[in-house]
């Protein structure tokens, strides 16, 4: 099947035969159909600290997520990524299918962030920040920014992302002449909860869960 080409790990067509495949948090196809689907979806939300890897271990003993979520009964995986200072909704999961669906970009999922960065940007710098600027890997896409308010250490910004890339919004910020001071990801597509204590999970409800769920692109 690997040599037909009929098999994909995370949306990529695998080529070699010696390919490893992370359970639980890889996604393997074959014919676009997903393996080892979990008999019940669990999703959970943990409004992340910062000071913790996304990651569920850390061969240097750092702290990560695994530890505020360490109460929760089933095998779950973050969903996407949140920079060690980082704060805000992270999203677990037992479905590794959904998980790569909610991170594609190409589902549109929007990712809303509060930024305090250093000083008063001007109207070109958001400008350019909405438009996109050059980082590594290509110019970011266009982003939804808007100044929230102005406090004693600095401006808060609200940018919204469609895509990902590694610290992105801290490399933007510092384009254009005005660093991340703190960062906090405050909602999921749909899924917000500002009453979730920091460091604290919950369980998805159902509806939530299905309002999640993203379309694929071009139906409804």
């Amino acid at each position: 099947m690997i040599v037909a080409g009929r098999v994909k790990l995370n949306g990529e067509t695998v080529v070699s035969l010696a390919t490893q495949v992370q359970p639980g948090a890889d996604v393997v196809t074959v014919d676009d159909l997903p393996l080892n689907a979990p008999a019940v979806l669990r999703c959970y939300l943990l409004n992340k600290p910062a000071g913790y890897l996304t990651t569920m271990h850390d061969p240097f003993r750092r702290p990560t997520v695994a530890t505020p979520i360490r109460d929760i009964p089933e095998r779950v995986f973050p969903v996407g990524r949140l920079d060690r200072d980082t704060e805000g909704l992270l999203l677990f999961t037992n479905d590794g299918a959904l998980g790569y669906r909610l991170m594609h970009p190409r589902f549109g999922i929007d990712k809303e962030y509060h930024v305090l960065v250093k000083s008063v940007p001007r109207d070109d710098a958001l400008d350019r920040l909405r438009e996109g600027v050059p980082i590594e890997g290509g110019t970011t896409a266009k982003a939804g920014v808007q100044v929230l308010r102005q406090s004693d250490a600095g401006v808060w910004l609200s940018m919204v992302l469609h895509e990902g890339r590694k610290r992105q919004i801290r490399r933007m910020c510092d384009h254009v002449g005005h660093p991340v001071l703190r960062l906090i990801r405050v909602r999921l597509g749909g899924l917000v909860d500002r009453d979730l204590p920091a460091g604290k999970w919950r369980a998805l409800t159902k509806v939530e869960i299905e309002e999640l769920e993203p379309e694929a692109p071009g139906s409804g």
